[in-house]
C-alpha cells in the first residue's frame, strides 16, 4: 500500500493507493503554518486513511525551495516556520516507510503529462499560476534533470531603474493582483485587468517556451482554472503577437486534474519507480 500526498501552503491533500495503479477517495485538511502543528494534522490523516495497515512508501509534493537532499524546504515564502526543519525525517517516522518529497509543481504537472492535459507529448511544460508562479518540464514523462527545482515564476521580465528586479510572479500571481488591487482575485471582475494578466503572463511564457522548446505547455492554478481567471484563449492570442523566433508555438492548454493533480503524480511517479525494480 501505498500514502500520495501534496503538502500545499493552505491545504493538504492524502490518499492511499493499494495496487500502486490507482488511488481511493483522498483526505483534505487545511495546512498548518506551524511545522509541529503540520506533522501532527499530517500524522493524524495518515492514521485515519491506512487505519493501521502497514504503508510501503510514501510519495509526494510539496512547495519548495528545497535542500539538495530534498529532506526539508529552504526559503519558503508560504510556510516559513517549517524552513530548515527535519521534513523526510519526520514523515518517514509517521509513515514508516520510505518517504520521498519532490517540488508540488513538478508532482501536479507528471500527473497532467501522464493523466491530464499533457498525455503523450515528448516534451511537457506545467505552469502553475495561483498565490505564486511555479513550473517544471518534463521529458519522456518524466521530471526533468535538476539540481535545486524549477523556478520559472522568479525569471526577472522587467527591471525599473532604481527598484527592484520584477519577476513573473510579481505581475501575474494571486498574491501580487491583491497587492496592487486590494482584492482577493475571485472579487476582481474587471475584464480589463484579466485582459493585462494575459498580456504580463504570456511574455513570461514566450520566455519559457524559447528557453524549453516544449511540445505543450499546460497552465493550471486557481488564477488560470478559477472564476474569473485568466482566459488561457486570450494568452495564445498575445503569444502569437509575441513569437519572432519559432515557426511555431508550442500547445498551450489548460490544466484538466484541477485539486488532485499532486495525487495523480504521485502515483505516476510510484509507477515509475516501480517499473526501474
Amino acid at each position: 500500500m501505498y500514502l500520495l500526498f501534496d503538502i500545499g501552503g493552505t491545504k493538504m491533500r492524502l490518499a492511499l493507493s493499494k495496487d500502486g495503479e490507482t488511488f481511493g477517495e483522498p483526505k483534505v485538511v487545511p495546512t498548518p503554518k506551524d511545522f509541529d502543528e503540520g506533522m501532527r494534522v499530517f500524522k493524524e490523516a495518515v492514521d485515519e486513511l491506512s487505519g493501521g495497515e502497514k504503508i510501503e512508501k510514501a510519495v509526494g509534493g510539496m512547495r519548495g525551495p528545497f535542500n539538495k537532499e530534498k529532506t526539508m524546504i529552504i526559503n519558503s515564502s508560504m510556510l516559513p516556520l517549517w524552513d530548515n526543519k527535519p521534513l523526510k525525517e519526520e514523515l518517514e517516522k509517521i509513515v514508516g516507510a520510505e518517504v520521498v518529497i519532490e517540488n508540488d509543481t513538478a508532482i501536479v504537472g507528471l500527473g497532467e503529462m501522464h493523466s491530464g492535459a499533457g498525455q503523450g507529448v515528448e516534451i511537457g511544460v506545467y505552469i502553475t499560476v495561483s498565490t505564486g508562479v511555479g513550473g517544471a518540464r518534463f521529458v519522456d514523462g518524466e521530471i526533468d534533470e535538476n539540481r535545486f527545482g524549477f523556478e520559472p515564476g522568479h525569471q526577472i521580465v522587467d527591471i525599473k531603474e532604481g527598484g527592484d528586479p520584477v519577476s513573473l510572479e510579481n505581475l501575474v500571481s494571486g498574491t501580487a493582483l491583491e497587492k496592487r488591487t486590494g482584492k482577493k482575485a475571485y472579487e476582481v471582475t474587471d475584464p480589463k485587468i484579466w485582459d493585462e494578466l494575459a498580456h504580463y503572463l504570456a511574455y513570461g511564457l514566450y520566455n519559457i517556451i524559447l528557453q524549453w522548446s516544449p511540445d505543450v505547455v499546460v497552465l493550471g492554478g486557481a488564477m488560470i482554472v478559477g472564476d474569473p481567471a485568466i482566459d488561457v484563449e486570450v494568452v495564445k492570442k498575445y503569444l502569437n503577437k509575441i513569437n519572432t523566433k519559432f515557426p511555431e508555438l508550442p500547445e498551450i492548454k489548460k490544466a484538466e486534474l484541477k485539486d488532485f493533480g499532486g495525487l495523480h503524480g504521485a502515483l505516476a511517479f510510484i509507477k515509475q519507480q516501480k517499473e526501474l525494480e
